[in-house]
């Protein structure tokens, strides 16, 4: 999952009127300056980036840079989208150029965070937060990246005070990154048993963003948890109608209704829970679903036996 809001930099275009000379015949041939500059190539790439086409954003930022050895907002740019092909190592190189020649670039430290998180670097993912709040202490982003790499690192409770400073400066209207912070946040309670509080985050982000499979599941753990297998029932369901091949949804599906008694479809989704697992596989998790299909089969076998008696 993408948990971590992304920017592209800006760019200014200036609109130059053109001015029309009539010459004589002798001097009619025109002469065209078909040279593209360091700056046309930059707006193209992020162009690119809007478009999603992140491989071709890199080779433009690339001729930029080539024309412009110190272009800070395209090592910038090149940084996220390098980040969006999976090349983290450029990514950081390209970060640590563009701090070299603007060492006050706020993004620049935000971008390198990002890089060192997905390579599982957490703690310079939170130095290069740290670093980017000094510098742009009201950038949300740097407080919620923080929080996660916090939260991986087991570290829940600072997870949830970085998570609270990111709400306390993100603009209050809903949003995808609102509702992500929500989700995180309520995860960070989950972890710490407070089921309660997780829950209440769940429920707003549902309601901030209502596409979002994950926060239905999340919420659905939270019921199961609770003992309300029927609601976890429910927000399991929701969770599947948006993403249909979710073998952990079918799987605590299955669980909550073992745990009400509907033995057959507790089966069934056990068994979709193990054909998923399989196909992405998950074996470890494939097997485990596999070995409690069998003991339901033969708990219903059983009973079915006395029944008979």
């Amino acid at each position: 999952m993408n948990r971590f809001s992304r920017f592209i930099l800006g760019f200014s275009m200036t609109v130059a009127l053109a001015c029309f000379f009539l010459t004589s015949p002798t001097h009619s041939s025109p002469v065209l300056n078909a040279q593209i500059t360091a700056s046309d190539f930059f707006r193209l790439g992020v162009e690119k980036m809007q478009h999603g086409n992140y491989q071709a954003a890199v080779e433009d930022f690339t001729q930029a840079i080539g024309q412009k050895k110190d272009f800070v907002a395209a090592y910038s740019n090149r940084c996220l989208a390098n980040i969006q092909i999976f090349d983290y190592h450029n990514a950081i190189a390209d970060c640590d150029r563009a701090i070299k020649n603007a060492p006050h670039l706020a993004e620049a430290y935000v971008n390198q965070g990002l890089a060192h998180y997905r390579l599982g670097d957490y703690p310079s993912a939170i130095a290069d937060n740290n670093t980017a709040l000094t510098l742009k202490p009201y950038d949300f982003r740097a407080y919620y990246n923080r929080g996660v790499a916090n939260a991986v690192l087991g570290n829940h409770v600072q997870a949830i005070a970085d998570y609270n400073l990111a709400l306390s400066q993100i603009p209050p209207y809903p949003s995808a990154p609102l509702a992500d912070i929500y989700n995180d946040r309520g995860i960070a309670h989950l972890e710490l048993q407070d089921l309660l509080a997780a829950k209440r985050d769940f429920s707003v982000a549902i309601r901030l963003n209502p596409k979002d499979y994950r926060v239905y599941f999340n919420r659905g753990c939270v019921y199961g948890r609770s003992g309300d297998n029927l609601s976890a029932i429910r927000d399991f369901t929701e969770s599947l109608k948006l993403h249909p091949a979710n073998a952990h949804a079918y799987f605590n599906r299955g669980i909550a209704y073992h745990q009400i008694g509907y033995e057959q479809a507790a089966i069934a989704d056990l068994h979709y829970a193990a054909q998923y697992f399989a196909s992405f596989g998950e074996i470890a998790s494939y097997e485990k679903t596999l070995a409690l299909i069998k003991n339901l089969e033969q708990q219903l076998s059983s009973m079915s036996e006395i029944a008979l008696l």
